[in-house]
């Protein structure tokens, strides 16, 4: 298949994806903190954005199943895995204590790129540092 239709696809999602957040206020890291601060001034816009994507990806999942095929690829790539396992938990995690220490979770880091902030470089920086350690460490079964 031809990768150029998929490439352009996943740009078009992507920018879709980093133009919400920005518009949501997603891009700031002090609203995120705000939401996980539900002792203080909690902050609830996070829980209307959280409950809209999930609107969207059920949409997105419901029709993918009444597909034969993606537009632009032979089979849909959908996850298989159904066990709860010690990476996944140690995964969710570390995940979970990096965005409640920084506020960003990898998709809004890399939209608030385009900020020029310095935190969210650092941030970025750190995060591609743990993906490729991962990656090199790792033991697949």
């Amino acid at each position: 298949m031809n990768a150029a239709p998929r490439i352009v696809a996943a740009l078009a999602a992507g920018l879709i994806f980093g133009l919400g957040l920005s518009l949501s206020g997603m891009l700031d890291p002090t609203r995120v903190r705000g939401f996980l601060d539900v002792t203080g001034a909690w902050d609830p816009s996070l829980a209307f954005v959280l409950g809209g994507a999930v609107g969207v990806a059920g949409a997105g999942y419901a029709l993918a199943r009444r597909l034969p095929h993606p537009a632009f690829d032979t089979d849909f790539e959908l996850p298989t895995k159904r066990r709860i396992d010690r990476p996944l938990v140690a995964g969710a995690a570390l995940f979970g204590i990096g965005w409640g220490l920084s506020g960003f979770c990898p998709g809004p880091a890399v939209a608030a790129l385009s900020t020029g902030a310095l935190p969210v470089a650092v941030f970025v920086a750190a995060m591609l540092v743990g993906m490729a350690a991962q990656h090199r460490f790792a033991r697949y079964p």
